[in-house]
């Protein structure tokens, strides 16, 4: 699947749709407010990171690495408290961004579960 998953999430501009929407429910969502106090109140860095962070995991171009080097993802998320309620918080935000995108099926059931062990690994607290 992951050769493919770059095209079948739509390639940049699906993957972009996802984390707009992603970030867009962050920014929204009640139930998101302690993950979204974590970020900065502009998210246009949030958005361009984790877009180009997915564009090289889903197997497209390795966008953020030529910008930032090695992902590193819990070292660079260590200063964030980042537990239980802020993993779920996350999640929920993700799993509405997919299913409101688009995505068939198949690249939901793929990707829901690796978002969700990424979220857990990202767990300091």
């Amino acid at each position: 699947m992951i050769i493919a998953l770059y095209k079948k999430m739509g390639e940049e501009e699906g993957i972009r749709s996802l984390v707009s929407e992603f970030y867009r429910l962050m920014d929204e969502l009640p139930e998101a407010k302690v993950i979204r106090e974590l970020h900065p109140e502009d998210l246009t860095l949030s958005i361009e990171k984790l877009g180009d962070f997915l564009i090289g995991w889903s197997g497209g171009p390795p966008v953020y690495q030529e910008k930032y080097g090695h992902p590193r993802l819990r070292m660079r998320h260590m200063p964030f408290p980042i537990g239980d309620e802020e993993r779920d918080q996350w999640m929920l935000c993700m799993r509405q961004a997919l299913e409101s995108v688009g995505y068939s099926k198949e690249v939901v059931n793929y990707l829901e579960p690796k978002f969700s062990e990424i979220a857990d690994f990202m767990r300091n607290q």
